[in-house]
């Protein structure tokens, strides 16, 4: 039986092809993810809670061997400063546990998102669905659609993957 919530029943509703696959509960790295599905690393995509001085985070979504460059993302954005909150703070300011923070779960909920450049070069990725255990993978297009989202050059390798 296919994993429902309010992630799936959006892409149900606005008729987005998708998939879902059912994981551990447990929070899993991108890269624990791309293994037990047996995909490349590269399409698994994280969420990274990114804040700013003023005004709402942004949702960095970049390939899971990635780590966000916050000089990058603010140049992308106009910004000055951006931070990375406490993993606590990540929880706190979505309302989702981390492992489980997800641009789909958190549409209309007036967070920017801005999508690695990668991406765009993709026909499908990996996500979370919005909790712990569920993995969506469904069209780059779809996800920046529905996310209103953008795409820039906001991630670099981390050393040793990729």
């Amino acid at each position: 039986m296919p994993l429902v919530n309010n992630t799936t029943r959006l892409l149900d509703a606005k008729k987005i092809p998708y998939r879902t696959f059912d994981l551990p509960a447990e929070k899993l790295g991108a890269d624990e993810t791309a293994r037990l599905l047996g995909v490349d690393p590269l399409l698994v995509y994280k969420t990274i809670v990114v804040t700013r001085e003023k005004g709402k985070p942004v949702l960095a979504v970049i390939p899971g061997p990635h780590r966000v460059d916050l000089k990058l993302l603010a140049a992308a954005l106009g910004e000055k400063k951006l931070s990375l909150p406490s993993e606590r703070e990540a929880e706190r300011l979505t309302g989702l546990q981390a492992g489980g923070i997800s641009p789909l779960a958190l549409v209309n909920k007036g967070f920017q998102v801005v999508i690695a450049s990668e991406a765009e070069g993709r026909i499908e990725v990996h996500v979370s669905g919005g909790q712990r255990g569920l993995n969506i993978r469904l069209p780059v297009r779809a996800l920046a659609d529905l996310c209103r989202a953008r795409f820039a050059v906001i991630s670099v390798p981390e050393a040793g993957k990729s």
